[in-house]
């Protein structure tokens, strides 16, 4: 903890030096927030020291959720000390939406904000990013977390029942292609016409699959400059892909990646359902043309543009906005709403349920017509031409049955504190899937902060528990993971 916090502390000082550059006023108050913040994590640490360094499972499952909130309580501090967010749960609700990479905001008006602060704000998703590629990659499979033993065999490291000094190479070499691949948006979108500053927090909101803007219009805001917007497609395609690909991609193994049973579906999704909103954007769509979100309905690439982007931004989790989807149609509201629920690929930055869980659960789901005229056929699941084990396939039947049910208690709650039907339902789906944008009065054209104050929390427990994948929170609510052995 008091590493991380650290760390936290570390990035801090990148944004008062920005923060300076800029003198936007703010960059005292950022810097005091990096001392106090390292202040505690040298604390933290001293009063630590000489305890064993090895992590057995039930450490690991407390310092990743706790690791996740003393980030969170740490990171309100620019927010409060300068004033942008003096509400603590405001500043803690934008907080957690900034490291679960949920992009969920409570402002009003994004823009007047100081410039180290919104750079503060896209810093809590890259860092909250970097975490998750960790996680998914070192952490959670060792953990046996909701199926994902699975994908620890196809990472480039980690091997064993305990944390294995190759995950530290493995996690240096993602970390080296995260970096390089928000260096080169960063480079792209500024030759497309974007200023530095709003290329390099768009970089780190796309490539953690957040959705924090510096604009209020969010990407809309360049929906005249289409070169902009596939762009910020591309990268949010490549972080809603497992990243354990680009690092084979770039070390020349290419049939790897082309033959990934994962990628493929991921990419076969992302295609059929941009053509499905296409095509009903183009011939059905009967959309008012907000000043606020210009966009020209019954254009061939228009149409495909919107489509495109809001079916990546969903299935991502990533939360840009250049069209408010739910105006579309009610088919489309719906559609929309039930990506919500898919997700990127195991070992990305993307929230959600996970393509590769679906397609075992649904692969599992058509060999029980099988297994039902063959009893006594021994008929196994298979994950790019493997054989799954049965053990992992009912953990993943496990997490999907925990996460619907966790998301009929989230909507539940939400409309007993007042929510309409469709802001209830959404907002449950959009939190717990790290999604942002949600429905109702919560759309992509308004944000979370009609949301009375439990709300607010309920909703930043409902993104911790999606981040997390459900297992690693929720395991710490049993009385026998505390009783000792």
């Amino acid at each position: 903890m008091g590493l991380l916090l650290l760390c936290n502390g570390g990035f801090m000082v990148i944004a008062a030096i920005l923060s300076g550059f800029y003198a936007d006023g703010a960059t005292i108050a950022i810097l005091l927030a990096a001392i106090v913040t390292m202040i505690i994590g040298t604390f933290s640490m001293f009063f630590t020291r000489g305890h064993k360094k090895e992590v057995n499972r039930k450490e690991g499952y407390i310092i990743v959720t706790f690791g996740w909130l003393v980030m969170s309580l740490s990171g309100v501090l620019p927010y409060m000390f300068s004033g942008s967010i003096p509400d603590f749960t405001n500043a803690f609700f934008e907080t957690i939406s900034g490291y679960t990479t949920t992009g969920a905001s409570i402002l009003d008006d994004i823009e007047i904000l100081p410039e180290g602060i919104l750079f503060w704000r896209s810093l809590t998703h890259w860092i909250g990013g970097m975490g998750i590629i960790v996680l998914a990659i070192a952490i959670l499979p060792l953990l046996g977390i909701g199926g994902m033993q699975l994908f620890a065999a196809e990472a480039p490291g980690p091997s064993g029942d305990k944390l294995h000094p190759r995950i530290t190479d493995t996690a240096k070499r993602l970390w080296l292609i995260y970096f390089g691949y928000t260096v080169a948006e960063t480079i792209l979108l500024q030759l497309a016409g974007m200023s530095f500053f709003d290329a390099i927090n768009h970089s780190l909101a796309t490539l953690s699959t957040g959705g924090f803007s510096t604009k209020n219009l969010s990407t809309a805001y360049w929906n005249d400059q289409p070169l902009i917007q596939y762009i910020i497609i591309l990268f949010m395609f490549l972080a809603g892909s497992n990243f354990v690909l680009s690092y084979y991609a770039f070390k020349g193994k290419v049939q790897k990646v082309l033959h990934d049973e994962e990628f493929k579906y991921y990419t076969g999704f992302v295609v059929c359902f941009t053509i499905v909103a296409a095509l009903v954007v183009y011939f059905k769509a009967n959309v008012q043309v907000s000043e606020y979100y210009p966009m020209v309905l019954g254009e061939g690439e228009s149409a495909f543009r919107h489509s495109l982007f809001q079916v990546l931004t969903v299935i991502t989790t990533t939360g840009f906005v250049t069209a408010d989807f739910t105006n579309w149609t009610p088919f489309l509201t719906i559609f929309f709403f039930g990506l919500m629920f898919l997700g990127g690929c195991a070992g990305s930055t993307a929230g959600g349920i996970k393509v590769m869980r679906h397609l075992l659960i649904i692969k599992n789901g058509l060999l029980e017509f099988k297994r039902t005229i063959h009893t006594n056929a021994v008929i196994p699941v298979r994950y790019n031409t493997k054989t799954v084990r049965e053990h992992i396939v009912y953990n993943i039947i496990a997490f999907f049955v925990l996460y619907m049910l966790t998301f009929i208690i989230g909507s539940l709650v939400l409309g007993a504190l007042g929510l309409d039907f469709e802001s209830a339902i959404g907002g449950a789906a959009s939190s717990l899937g790290n999604v942002g944008p949600a429905l109702g009065t919560l759309n992509p054209l308004s944000n979370f902060n009609s949301l009375p104050d439990l709300g607010k929390w309920w909703c930043g427990f409902l993104m911790l528990l999606g981040r997390l994948e459900l297992f690693t929170v929720l395991i710490l609510f049993t009385p026998y993971f505390w009783k000792k052995i």
